[in-house]
């Protein structure tokens, strides 16, 4: 049987590949905001944020982007069929609505004087509530 000789070598690689495929991005946009899809199939439509997907910057938009699953009935109440779902849109193809006019706009952030982080529209420069 061979020895390992280069055992230090090998744990490295693998913790650092585990921390490459661990990252979390950082998104503009968060469950329950209202997004419009600026590119791809569905270009122009709007719909209200469902999953946000961090380690693959993706995001499930409802009614954006559906695909039909084959699925299997898990119990005896269920039916088994094709159903439509919607499949996840990456953040790039996205931008959030802005609350005073209802256009596509980009966010910044402002600390308040209670510490607390709060997002800014930079059309209209009006705050954007969060919707958890």
């Amino acid at each position: 049987m061979r020895v390992l000789t280069h055992k230090k070598t090998l744990g490295s690689r693998l913790t650092r590949r585990h921390a490459i495929n661990a990252e979390r991005e950082r998104l503009p946009v968060t469950k329950g905001d209202t997004v419009r899809v600026m590119r791809g199939e569905d270009k122009g439509k709007e719909g209200k944020v469902i999953r946000v997907l961090t380690k693959k910057a993706r995001v499930v938009i409802e009614g954006v982007n559906m695909v039909k699953k084959h699925r299997k009935a898990r119990n005896a109440n269920e039916q088994s069929g094709i159903i439509d779902m919607p499949a996840p849109v990456h953040v790039s193809n996205v931008m959030l609505l802005d609350p005073k006019s209802g256009a596509p706009t980009r966010t910044r952030r402002r600390i308040d004087t209670d510490g607390t982080k709060e997002r800014i529209s930079v059309k209209s420069g009006d705050a954007i509530k969060r919707n958890r």
